[in-house]
């Protein structure tokens, strides 16, 4: 396999893993209503502060948030709302696994 394609493969891989948890994926829905501060999240998650600032570290990390500071605090923003479009593909393919158990027990 070609270097650069190999790396276009692990960089898809490394953001196909920050998707990997529900508490990411939590975040990255809060984000798409608008921007929120750590505080807010931290709610919304559920989670302790520190917990929820290594989930936004490594979405940052990858490319799909952006974060600004004002004054003490730090607000995040989705810098990659076409994410939002691969969520509903997910979905499509959870509901074709639903009729499909469906039909099995029929």
């Amino acid at each position: 396999m070609k270097a650069d394609r190999r790396e276009r493969l692990e960089a898809r891989a490394r953001i196909l893993k920050a998707l990997g948890h529900a508490s990411r994926l939590m975040i990255l829905e809060e984000l798409a209503g608008g921007e929120k501060c750590v505080a807010e999240l931290t709610r919304a998650v559920g989670a302790d502060m520190s917990t929820v600032s290594k989930h936004l570290a490594l979405l940052k990390a990858v490319g799909l948030v952006e974060d600004r500071r004002q004054g003490s605090q730090v607000f995040y923003r989705l810098l990659a709302p076409c994410v939002m479009g691969f969520f509903d593909c997910v979905e499509s393919v959870m509901a074709s696994q639903v009729q499909r158990q469906i039909r099995l027990v029929k």
